[in-house]
């Protein structure tokens, strides 16, 4: 307990369990396919799951001043991430990579930017590492701001939802201050997160001026097709639950057991995600990318706390 308030929740626990058994014992090959299973489609799912928690009027709450200053966030966030990468001396495509990813959403946003600029798999590999840890950081220490700042806790998940890298480490950060700030949070973070069709979309249509020979596209992966290389699936599902829950399709006694049972995919879905953190993997990557990930995340914390002032956003 930390102010009155349970700082460190299952859902963080459960991050700080997998990066120790990782630190100290690697999992066979047997087990990575349960760890990617986990870490990939129960966290999408535990998202699909929270929508039946969030009604239309609380997305209709954020309001459209928000709106337009998520939009105006994103673009100024991707500027200046690719700005700080460039003046220390990352690759064009590497810090485009970590610009998209910090503004965006994490990984999810590197893996949608890589094939469509040719990034080398090498580049998509460090930026991925750096993000992952330092999101995984921004979650432990976030609720801790949240808590000592005095945050409301509609306003702590406005901040959380502007700067956390992906949907469900929004769910973990927030979860210390209460239902309010974990709703408050997603919803403001979706916002955020359908950037990523606009953002990849303008980037197809530039790709082919950038500087540098075409890369291997297979290095980066492939790209969805289809809509879903611009809005992931599980937002869609999210959208899609919210609808349910608003138009009453959703009968009110299944809401609390939905909404326990996204809690419950999200926690394994952490501790998967702290035996996906390989330390070794991310000193390799280097001091530059290093400075240049947590310089554009205090750069978009800086962006959002004086966006959310410039508002007087109180949810």
């Amino acid at each position: 307990m930390l102010f009155g308030k349970a700082w460190l929740e299952a859902l963080v626990l459960a991050i700080l369990l997998g990066m120790f058994i990782r630190t100290f014992r690697a999992p066979g090959e047997a087990f990575q396919p349960g760890i990617d299973f986990s870490g990939r489609f129960l966290l999408e799912i535990s998202v699909v799951l929270l929508g039946a928690t969030v009604s239309a009027a609380s997305l209709l709450a954020v309001g459209p001043g928000l709106v337009a200053g998520i939009l105006l966030l994103v673009g100024v966030s991707l500027i200046s991430s690719f700005g700080i990468g460039r003046l220390l001396g990352l690759p064009f495509r590497m810090a485009l990579l970590v610009a998209c990813g910090n503004s965006i959403c994490g990984n999810s946003a590197i893996a949608a930017v890589a094939p469509i600029i040719r990034a080398d798999g090498e580049d998509v590999a460090a930026s991925i590492a750096f993000t992952a840890v330092l999101g995984v950081f921004v979650v432990l220490g976030l609720p801790f701001l949240g808590l000592v700042s005095g945050m409301s806790g509609s306003t702590f998940g406005a901040f959380a939802g502007l700067t956390v890298y992906a949907v469900p480490q929004v769910v973990a950060a927030t979860a210390p201050l209460g239902l309010l700030a974990v709703q408050t949070g997603t919803v403001v973070k979706l916002v955020r997160v359908l950037m990523l069709g606009p953002v990849c979309f303008g980037l197809s249509l530039l790709a082919p001026l950038f500087p540098g020979q075409d890369m291997n596209v297979s290095n980066a992966g492939r790209a969805p097709s289809g809509i879903f290389r611009f809005v992931p699936w599980f937002i869609l599902g999210f959208l899609g639950m919210v609808c349910c829950r608003s138009f009453g399709l959703l009968p009110p006694f299944l809401i609390e057991p939905i909404g326990q049972a996204a809690t419950v995919l999200t926690v394994i879905s952490m501790g998967a995600l702290g035996l996906g953190v390989n330390m070794r993997s991310v000193a390799k990557a280097g001091p530059r990318v290093m400075c240049t990930v947590v310089l554009s995340l205090l750069t978009l914390g800086g962006i959002s706390y004086t966006l959310l002032a410039v508002l007087h956003f109180q949810g």
